[in-house]
Order: C-alpha cells, then sequence, then structure tokens
C-alpha cells in the first residue's frame, strides 16, 4: 500500500453518535479537512468522500464497496468484532483499534462494580430514592461484604485485565487469570489456559470478563460455566455481551445459583425494557459506558494522529495495528 497522503491533503470523517472527536481533532491544530457525523444514514452518505474514517458502532462493512478513497479506519473501541478483517485487506484498507485508550477506564469501571455489588451501593441508592432508612440486618448472608482473602478469576489479560488485576491487590484479592499464554505476571498468583476455566471457576468469589469477542470467546459463560461457579459468586462483564449466553445468566440469577452480577454489555444493546435484568436486585446495570470518560475523546486523538504520522511515512506497522 502506497503512503496515505498527508495531512493538508486528507478528508478526514468523524463518525459518532456522541463522541466531540473533531472538535478534539482541531484543537491539535492539523491541517486536514474533517467533517463529524452523529447517524448511520448520514454516515453512509458522506462516507465515501473520505480518505480516513474514525468510527465504532456506526461502522458498516459493506460501506467499503462505496468508499474508493478509503485508505484507514481508525477505530474508536478496543474491540473490532464489528470490522470484516479479510475484506479490509483485499481492499488494502488498513485499520487499527483504539486499545489502550480506555484501559484506565475500563479497569476502574470494572472494581466499581465489584465495590458496588459487595457494598450494595446499588441497594443504598434505591433506599435513597426511597428515604428509607435501612436497619441493621442480622442475616450474615445479606450483609454487605469485604473484599480482602476472596478470589478474583479475570478472564482476559490484556490491558485492561492487568490492570484491573493491580487494582484488585490493592483491596488484598486473590488474583487468577485466563488466557492463552500463561506467563507469569506480578499481583497474579496463578494463570491458567482457557482449557482450565472451569477449574478455576470453582475457585472464585468474583469472574470478571475482560476479553475480546473472539469465536473461542462467544458464549464463554453458558450453563455450564455457570454451574461451576459457587451460588455466593458474582459475575462482572466489561467485555462484550456475546461473551455470555444471557439467557443462561438471566436463568442463573433468577434461580439463586449465582449471588449477582454487574453487567456493562448485553447481547443487544441498547438493552431491551423487557429485560428481566432491569429489576433484578441483585444486578448492576451500566449502558456500555465503561469506557466513556471525559479523556477518551483525547485518548483516541492520540492514537489516530500517531497512526496518520506513520501511513504519511510509509510506515508498515501502524499503533494497535489490526489490517
Amino acid at each position: 500500500m502506497p503512503a496515505l497522503l498527508p495531512d493538508g491533503e486528507l478528508t478526514i470523517c468523524f463518525a459518532h453518535a456522541a463522541y466531540q472527536l473533531q472538535a478534539e481533532f482541531q484543537t491539535r491544530g492539523r491541517p486536514a479537512k474533517s467533517f463529524e457525523v452523529r447517524s448511520l444514514d448520514e454516515f453512509k452518505a458522506r462516507a465515501p468522500e473520505a480518505d480516513v474514517v474514525v468510527v465504532s458502532g456506526l461502522w458498516r462493512n459493506e460501506l467499503i464497496a462505496t468508499c474508493p478513497k478509503l485508505r484507514f479506519v481508525q477505530s474508536v473501541s478496543a474491540g473490532t468484532d464489528q470490522y470484516d478483517k479479510a475484506a479490509f485487506a483485499a481492499a488494502g484498507i488498513r485499520l487499527a483499534s483504539a486499545q489502550g485508550a480506555n484501559e484506565r477506564a475500563v479497569s476502574e469501571h470494572a472494581m466499581a462494580l465489584i465495590l458496588g455489588l459487595t457494598r450494595q451501593i446499588h441497594l443504598a441508592r434505591d433506599n435513597q430514592t426511597a428515604k428509607s432508612w435501612r436497619p441493621m440486618i442480622g442475616d450474615r448472608t445479606r450483609r454487605e461484604d469485604e473484599l480482602g482473602g476472596k478470589t478474583l478469576v479475570i478472564v482476559g489479560l490484556g490491558r485492561i485485565g492487568l490492570r484491573l488485576a493491580t487494582l484488585a491487590a490493592a483491596f488484598g484479592l486473590r488474583v487468577i487469570g485466563v488466557r492463552r499464554s500463561p506467563e507469569p505476571q506480578p499481583g497474579i498468583e496463578a494463570i491458567v489456559r482457557p482449557d482450565q476455566l472451569h477449574e478455576v471457576l470453582a475457585q472464585a468469589d468474583i469472574v470478571a470478563l475482560t476479553c475480546p469477542l473472539t469465536p473461542e470467546t462467544e458464549n464463554l459463560i453458558d450453563a455450564r460455566a455457570l454451574a461451576a461457579l459457587k451460588p455466593t459468586a458474582l459475575l462482572i462483564n466489561v467485555a462484550r455481551g456475546k461473551v455470555v449466553d444471557e439467557q443462561a445468566l438471566i436463568a442463573a440469577l433468577s434461580e439463586g445459583r449465582i449471588a449477582g452480577a454487574g453487567l456493562d454489555t448485553f447481547v443487544e444493546e441498547p438493552l431491551a425494557t423487557t429485560s428481566p435484568l432491569w429489576a433484578m436486585p441483585q444486578v448492576i446495570v451500566t449502558p456500555h459506558s465503561a469506557g466513556e470518560t471525559r479523556a477518551y475523546e483525547g485518548n483516541v486523538v492520540d492514537v489516530l494522529i500517531e497512526n496518520l504520522g506513520r501511513l504519511a511515512r510509509g510506515e508498515t506497522v501502524l499503533r494497535n495495528q489490526v489490517v
């Protein structure tokens, strides 16, 4: 692939329903022309104008055929399961993820969900709304809990998983990791391969999912995996909704076979108003917002600008390269 045009000759399309990516890019003093779209229809209409697209949820693979100028897509998200990598390669379009842009945010969100469930912050908020002062609780199984000495199993030890392990260690949690390459990592007691997942699930007080969505991880937490958990265990999902068999999870929660869940991602988003998850008192639902912070646009544009420079120089390796 030839070098990308220099900034002054580029047209960049920023496509996102909410993020202020173009405004952040314009603060950097770059000469590239740019425009911003907020809807799928607008994106489809204007994408053919662009040499570079910065996008995540609005992306559709059929756009490859309608965008003859397109040479580079900078994903706004760390996950890239929405992109047809083979089609990108065949069309000579480069693709990079935003991996690392949200590692602090997502790991902190996972820790917040763990703390929220164990300290019952969601129930306290419900009581606040109802102006109800909760009395002391005699039944110890219904009280808030402590984290020290409990076992956290982290499935996926990329940047987010490793940072979560560091945060968890500060709270005195024993951490076990699951990933394909089991090299030791500081602060993690043991790392096992995915084929040993069910063995370590049986030890878990908390399971946190921080893995990418791949054919191997789709429905990884299914009815059999949930059955391996203790009835006092908590499930945290800041990965992708399809990593969990949602109906099996709803059944396990409804029947008290696990104690609770903190969920940021779902099979279908937005989560349907008819989903039983909304009304379950042992569940915290957040709207796929784990990576969304005041710093996010700046973090993504940092990756974009670095990759634009590499492409303009004719370099073949991108930061967070996917294709």
